[in-house]
């Protein structure tokens, strides 16, 4: 006769914290992952619309303005491993939307960018869930400078 005792708990509470370990570990990272992501946007979308606005106003003429503001926000996003979109930057002018570089005038760009959260399924649809970060950066040209044209 085979004697045993009553069974006993033994070994469960490493299978109970295993679980709870998994069941709150998971989501702990991912949001941290979230975060990360989020903030590496806003980061470069911010470098990005300043570099713009820098480049914007040390052109010489309102053509290569615009086209060196796009490139140096290209630079600043792909600096945190983002591109820039098709239409995402956007370069307007302060008071005289077509006298960028005139003494006085203040150069605005503003960038929005759509960033996707990590590790999600295509289940929500075509688009994975994102968020949008946006900067807007005021360059100021300058009361005693040349007018360019």
């Amino acid at each position: 006769m085979s004697r045993r005792g009553p069974r006993g708990q033994h070994g469960s509470a490493l299978v109970e914290v295993t679980w709870l370990t998994l069941l709150l570990l998971v989501p702990l990272v991912y949001l941290v992952l979230s975060v990360f992501e989020v903030q590496r946007a806003a980061y470069g979308v911010t470098a990005a619309s300043r570099a713009a606005g820098r480049a914007f106003v040390l052109a010489p003429d309102q053509r290569t303005g615009h086209a060196r503001a796009v490139q140096a926000a290209d630079v600043a996003l792909h600096d945190q491993g983002l591109s820039l979109p098709t239409h995402g930057l956007g370069v307007t002018c302060e008071p005289e939307p077509l006298a960028c570089l005139t003494p006085g005038s203040v150069v605005v760009v503003s960038l929005d960018l759509d960033v996707a959260l990590p590790l999600l399924p295509a289940v929500f649809g075509d688009q994975t869930p994102s968020i949008r970060v946006a900067s807007t950066h005021r360059a100021p040209y300058g009361t005693f400078r040349e007018a360019r044209p």
